[in-house]
């Protein structure tokens, strides 16, 4: 590989870059005459979901209607490359631990199910009837079934996930850890209490409606880069469109359409944000508690002038609770502190109240940027509060606006995917099916990790994902990971986490999204929700990239028919050759929303699931939405205050990956290439430390538990950051952050704010070790 090296990135979101990024992961996929084909059907009504994000898919799609994620996601499902029974025949798993995620994943396709050898330290071929007979035996051997965790990752559709989420309880337990129990679980629990209901309330329709858009903790540039078209429209229309995030994003900044042959020629890019306030790692609390104060002091002078109210005061008297216990901690709030926790001018807030109390209809976008922070659930329903207070929630044009990731992770709670027995209706389940669901609440993913630390874990079954790479705690999870009895990973490639195999481990690859899934009755088809709510049809279109590889749906039922007793009413065989049939069955369990579902979910657009808040239908303890008081403005209560020594870290992506998956080297837009492995630093805190530039470091974890978690050989880069905040990649730096860190009320991991020191490694790297460009 080519030695590291930095030079900031000018040019905007989209345009030649990314049009270059795109050629490049095709040619190096080896599929540049074939994906170009399959990407005419890409979120298109008769076609296939996007298998990245989980953006809006529109009723009216435009021609290409894909972004570069979406084109380096579809290129590495549909690569060219195969990882073969040979490959592993050449290389044992200890090898194997030694390379990285890219190459790792290069390897390509996997082809043949596989069983671990211990004696050879390899994986070796397994014929499909004997995995599963295997797999069976293990998991009714058994005797507690609360000591098997049955993982998903986000990517698992609809009907797979009600499927699996229906096999683990007729096994006996709860344990249904996902991918949201990493990212949007905050906005699970903060959102129901708020508003009573666990998703957003904005629809694509609404940006084209909104006055005023506000960002916090959210990049769409690296995350989400279809999003930047609707907002590269509003900006047009002169909407504001204010950001407060740690770093300046590019696609935040400007954006350049590369589907626009006007803008690719002329090179004319669009102003996206027309505010961007760099807040402090774990300081949206107190910025979003500021905006807050001065809409509530410009409201409180105009009432005393004998003005118009700023705020929306019969809404709040008509739809809300517990607005004057918030009113007046807001009123004992002091600048100085907000000013102090936020890393904010108190000006910087009140320009934005100022623009959002004269605007009419107000989205509130967020992201991670707020979830995963110890205090995350009262930050989500801080922002909750600031759209409450003027009306603008259940109006047109306006809501709050959570931006999911992985491309169904909505959907797999909508069907069933949680730990907690209270959010499925598990008496109508019971009922449909003829057994009693188990009532004792699961684990989530911070649990399920404890418990395996704890020896409590026999079996943990892996439907999707690269869990033991995602999860916090590397240092001690992996070696608890290896003492587990039985472990299953069903992927498509080969993971850090399939190497790290039990006492028993299986490698089960099974077909993609994007590939066709074929059974006795013909070809089937599947179905997803997208971060707006909106369910759609997917169908495949390429021949799965192996004769040996099976579908998902087939695993859980042949798994499901191996493992647990016959039960007339669960037609495992049906489901596994009309995917129909579990249609129907999730219209019995789920009639308020999926009726008519085979028919519906091909609709343009999709079909929007029920969302009361649209209608101003309050679904709390309270029949109203609540405002909710925080308990303080400390986003991370463990978080030593910042000095000379310890420093706030959070983990970022690159534009250049989709979450584990790592396509790249690269960073564009933060003009990194050729390593993962730096840290962004504030020229300051360089300076302060005694550092330079280029210098390679190693990063500790400031906490007093007596674990030593460290990250070495970690590359200083200096970078418009605040102070006393650094940035470095996930999950590479998973492995600085404790277990114990994690979001109060929803256990998401505080990845957003690791408490760290940074330490020279010795005396013979104190010369640059990156290559630095001129200017």
């Amino acid at each position: 590989m080519e030695k590291p090296a930095y030079k900031p990135y000018a040019l905007p979101a989209g345009g030649w870059g990314s049009a270059r990024s795109v050629g490049n992961i095709l040619r190096r996929e080896g599929v540049l005459g074939s994906v170009p084909i399959a990407l005419t059907r890409h979120n298109k009504v008769d076609g296939y979901q996007c298998n990245s994000c989980a953006w809006v898919k529109p009723a009216s799609p435009l021609p290409f209607e894909y972004c570069e994620n979406g084109v380096k996601a579809v290129a590495w499902e549909l690569t060219a490359h195969r990882c073969t029974p040979d490959f592993f025949a050449e290389h044992t798993v200890t090898e194997l631990l030694g390379w990285d995620d890219y190459h790792l994943e290069q390897t390509g396709r996997l082809t043949h199910p596989l069983r671990y050898d211990a004696k050879t330290d390899k994986y070796v071929p397994v014929s499909w009837g004997h995995a599963l007979e295997d797999i069976a035996a293990e998991l009714r051997a058994v005797e507690d079934r609360r000591q098997t965790v049955f993982y998903s990752s986000g990517r698992l559709s609809n009907e797979a996930s009600y499927l699996y989420g229906l096999f683990a309880r007729m096994y006996g337990n709860n344990n249904l850890p996902d991918s949201s129990n990493m990212c949007h679980e905050t906005t699970s629990v903060a959102l129901p209490a708020s508003i009573g209901q666990a998703v957003g309330s904005v629809s694509l329709d609404d940006f084209a409606k909104s006055d005023c858009i506000m960002f916090f903790g959210q990049n769409p540039g690296s995350n989400a880069p279809r999003m930047l078209h609707p907002l590269q429209e509003a900006s047009r229309r002169g909407v504001p469109i204010i950001t407060y995030n740690p770093l300046r994003e590019r696609g935040l900044e400007r954006f350049l359409n590369p589907q626009s042959p006007t803008e690719m020629l002329t090179g004319k890019a669009t102003r996206i944000s027309s505010q961007y306030h760099q807040v402090k790692a774990g300081g949206d609390l107190a910025a979003l508690a500021g905006i807050c104060k001065s809409v509530l002091d410009q409201h409180d002078a105009a009432k005393a002038a004998g003005g118009k109210a700023v705020l929306d005061e019969p809404f709040i008297a008509g739809h809300t609770h517990g607005f004057e216990t918030f009113a007046e901690w807001l009123r004992t709030q002091d600048w100085d502190e907000l000013e102090r926790r936020s890393g904010l001018h108190r000006a910087d807030m009140e320009a934005t109240a100022r623009v959002y109390a004269r605007s009419h209809a107000v989205i509130g976008v967020y992201g991670m940027g707020l979830t995963q922070h110890q205090a995350g659930v009262e930050t989500v329903q801080m922002l909750v509060n600031l759209l409450l207070m003027r009306g603008n929630l259940g109006r047109s044009g306006a809501g709050i606006c959570p931006i999911r990731g992985h491309s169904n992770v909505q959907g797999q709670r909508t069907m069933g995917i949680t730990e907690n027995p209270d959010l499925f209706p598990l008496d109508r389940l019971g009922q449909q099916f003829g057994f009693e669901p188990p009532r004792e609440a699961g684990t989530n993913t911070v649990e399920a990790c404890e418990a395996v630390l704890r020896g409590d874990v026999r079996a943990f079954f892996m439907l999707g994902g690269n869990f033991v790479r995602a999860i916090p705690e590397h240092s001690l999870m992996e070696p608890a990971w290896r003492k587990l009895h039985l472990t299953v990973n069903v992927i498509t490639k080969l993971n850090r986490s399939a190497l790290l195999p039990g006492e028993i481990s299986y490698i089960l690859p099974v077909i993609g999204r994007l590939e066709i899934d074929e059974t006795a009755a013909g070809q089937q088809c599947l179905s997803m929700e997208d971060t707006s709510g909106c369910v759609h049809g997917n169908r495949g279109l390429r021949r799965p990239a192996s004769p040996h590889l099976i579908g998902e749906i087939r695993l859980i039922c042949e798994l499901a028919e191996r493992v647990l007793d016959p039960n007339p009413r669960v037609r495992w065989a049906d489901y596994r050759t009309d995917y129909a049939e579990i249609r129907r069955e999730i219209g019995e369990t789920l009639p308020e929303t999926f009726w008519d579902y085979e028919r519906r979910m091909w609709e343009p657009g999709g079909f929007q699931r029920d969302l009361p808040v649209k209608r101003r239908e309050w679904r709390t303890k309270t029949g109203r939405a609540n405002f909710v008081t925080p308990t303080g403005l400390d986003e991370d209560a463990d978080m030593p205050e910042i000095g000379h020594d310890v420093l706030r870290l959070m983990t970022l992506r690159s534009n250049d990956q989709f979450n584990t998956t790592v396509y790249g080297y690269d960073d564009r837009f933060r003009g990194i290439k050729n390593t993962r492995k730096v840290v962004l630093m504030n020229r300051s805190d360089i300076d302060r430390l005694g550092l330079k530039v280029g210098q390679a470091v190693t990063l500790r974890t400031a906490a007093d538990d007596g674990v030593d978690r460290h990250l070495s050989g970690m590359l200083v880069v200096a970078y418009d950051i605040p102070i006393g905040c650094i940035g470095g990649y996930y999950p590479e730096c998973n492995v600085l952050m404790p277990l114990w860190h994690y979001a109060y009320g929803s256990k998401v991991p505080a990845a957003k704010t690791i408490p760290v020191t940074v330490h020279l490694e010795d005396e013979r790297v104190l010369e640059p070790q990156l290559e630095l460009a001129a200017g």
